[in-house]
């Protein structure tokens, strides 16, 4: 817990439109939660939102960005010295952990998954989430 919020990481921005996500939205925009990025899951985050835009029209990926960009806690992630999950781009997300002294990543991805436990980090699906941290 970190000034009244808890910290948790949301890697995968396309959840964010599924069932689950959309509580975790509403709790985080209600202030009970904190997310937390780097600039390089910054720019992971843009680059999704530019694939949704172009499958996607409708669906207004600038906004989202702004309020990602406005109402999450930022913090420089240095490297890690060695490989911790199976696919090395998932990374950014473990040292941003770290750096923010995060205990909860929510994530779909496998990959992310199975480095649960990492440095005390869980990584929980965005279901686990909603019926174990969300009141």
């Amino acid at each position: 817990k970190n000034e009244g919020h808890y910290r948790y990481q949301c890697p995968h921005l396309w959840y964010l439109f599924r069932r689950s996500p959309a509580k975790i939205l509403k709790t985080w925009h209600g202030g009970e939660w904190q997310l937390v990025v780097s600039p390089e899951i910054l720019k992971e985050y843009y680059e999704v939102c530019e694939r949704i835009s172009v499958r996607y029209p409708g669906i207004e990926t600038a906004r989202i960005l702004v309020l990602i960009g406005r109402n999450s806690h930022v913090v420089d992630s240095p490297p890690l010295a060695d490989q911790v999950s199976r696919d090395a781009d998932d990374d950014k997300f473990i040292v941003c952990a770290i750096a923010s002294d995060t205990r909860t990543i929510i994530s779909g991805d496998n990959d992310l998954l199975t480095v649960s436990g990492y440095q005390s980090i869980q990584v929980v699906t965005p279901r686990i989430f909603v019926d174990g941290y969300i009141v």
